[in-house]
């Protein structure tokens, strides 16, 4: 996650042994002939000798620098899926994402759910406001194929595509379209999803005032500035609320992760004292610890974090850690489980290796790869037949409910009348993206909450908890017993 300067020098080239490179970053000077668990000199003799005859009898002419590319790949696609080479151009784009700046589709993509990464590109989770997030694609959704100019011809098959050609394919300059074929639990078939490449400037931290005191903050990835975007929407939530805050909802559901460093401080935002996470390598070898200290700590008040098959890597860090020192409650379903540590190296050329390090634990020592972070109150989300079932029930309801106001003379109930009297908020009426850019507005943005509340079981399980928090604890305090 974070980013280390590496001795490397200059990128071996074909002339020399390739294996020497993959020696050099995990071991630095050792001989290749003296190490006990290294390659024999056989097997890099046998790569030198196959890449030589490439060179030498392959029917066309090649293009050396592609041969080590590939070698490279082959190499490191033997490892986990999360371990890869990152070419100039996949390094550079890497760079943008954590500052959250790039043109593309908005999602954050892995390959397979098994330790080698086998079957076809999954959406970890769509980023807020995003054409991938207007357009409906979902957390789990399987994307069979990847179709750069939106025509059939140019479609390709992700099941034998590695992470950073599927997303190579799906970037590009904003305003041009692409499809992708998406293949969803519950549907027979691939069903296709044109989109529209957009510049994609996220804001990680989004804040939204459910009440006066009661702020939901939503976090969707952890990005270079997270951290201090998170403060800044806190300190308008306190001011808001004119007071102390009655609860919060923190949201990491689809969070895909992003950098540690923001994990830990994030984390720390509401944790006074004790351990965040803890890292091991090899052996249990290297290990690093963060810690939350007093300064700057929020103050004590209900807390609610929200989670999901889409909250992985830093965002389990976070919510895993609120849940061992008992500093908020988790609700949701069980988050991804990827705790794994990956290290960027930097390579001389411009290129990059993404290379697995460590295994992250949290406060308690419990490690979250594949296990996952288990909410304390198990709530699924609405399926879309429930969602439709629902949206036909409320318009029935409408119809055929009579009340004071349909009879004729009635009274009517003006603004201010009376010790409770409050406008009804009327139900908010899906919103129309308009085509080019997605609306990014914070009318916009406040109308997609306001309709969430309505249909989101697990942010309305959240509030009816924060709310009923209050009163116990009012009732407890005044009780005396």
């Amino acid at each position: 996650m974070s980013t280390k300067r590496s001795a490397l020098g200059k990128m071996i080239r074909i002339a020399a042994p390739l294996a020497l490179l993959a020696a050099l970053v995990a071991g630095g000077a050792q001989s290749l002939r003296s190490s006990p668990t290294g390659p024999s000199y056989e097997d890099l003799s046998l790569l030198t000798n196959v890449l030589h005859l490439v060179r030498q009898h392959y029917v066309k002419d090649v293009d050396e620098h592609q041969l080590v590319e590939g070698a490279l790949k082959g190499m490191l696609d033997t490892l986990d899926p999360h371990t890869s080479y990152l070419s100039r151009d996949l390094y550079k784009e890497m760079q943008r994402d954590t500052k959250g700046e790039f043109e593309g589709l908005g999602i954050e993509i892995t390959k397979g759910d098994g330790e080698k990464g086998d079957g076809f590109v999954t959406v970890v989770a769509p980023i807020d406001g995003t054409p991938a997030a207007l357009a409906g694609l979902q957390a789990k959704d399987q994307i069979v194929a990847v179709c750069p100019d939106a025509t059939e011809k140019s479609c390709k098959g992700t099941q034998d595509m590695n992470l950073l050609e599927a997303v190579k394919m799906m970037r590009g300059p904003r305003g041009t379209k692409i499809m992708i074929q998406i293949l969803r639990s519950g549907w027979n078939q691939p069903k296709p999803f044109i989109i529209k490449r957009a510049s994609i400037r996220v804001s990680s931290v989004q804040l939204h005032m459910i009440e006066k005191d009661l702020p939901y903050v939503r976090i969707s990835q952890f990005q270079e500035r997270t951290a201090e975007d998170l403060q800044d929407a806190l300190k308008l939530a306190h001011a808001k609320a004119g007071g102390p805050l009655r609860g919060l909802v923190l949201d990491l559901r689809d969070n895909p992760g992003g950098l540690l460093d923001q994990a830990v401080k994030v984390g720390d935002v509401w944790l006074e004292s004790g351990l965040i996470v803890f890292s091991e390598g090899r052996s249990g070898g290297n290990r690093m610890e963060w810690h939350a200290k007093r300064e700057g700590t929020e103050g004590e008040y209900p807390m609610i974090v929200l989670v999901n098959g889409g909250s992985a890597s830093a965002s389990e860090i976070v919510s895993g850690a609120l849940q061992d020192h008992k500093r908020a409650l988790l609700l949701g379903s069980q988050t991804f489980g990827k705790g794994s540590v990956q290290t960027i190296i930097p390579l001389e050329d411009g290129s990059g290796l993404r290379l697995t390090t460590a295994l992250y634990y949290l406060p308690s020592g419990r490690s979250i790869q594949e296990v996952r972070v288990q909410p304390d109150v198990l709530v699924e989300p609405f399926s879309e037949a429930e969602l439709t079932a629902a949206q036909e029930s409320r318009t029935q309801e409408r119809r055929r409910s009579t009340g004071e106001v349909d009879l004729e003379g009635h009274f009517e109930n003006k603004p201010g009348a009376g010790a409770g009297a409050k406008e009804t908020a009327p139900i908010p009426e899906p919103i129309a993206e308009p085509e080019g850019e997605p609306a990014n507005t914070e009318e916009a943005k406040e109308a997609r909450f306001q309709q969430q509340l309505g249909i989101d079981r697990q942010l309305t399980r959240a509030v009816e908890l924060l709310k009923s928090w209050t009163i116990f604890s009012k009732l407890t305090s005044e009780g005396g017993a």
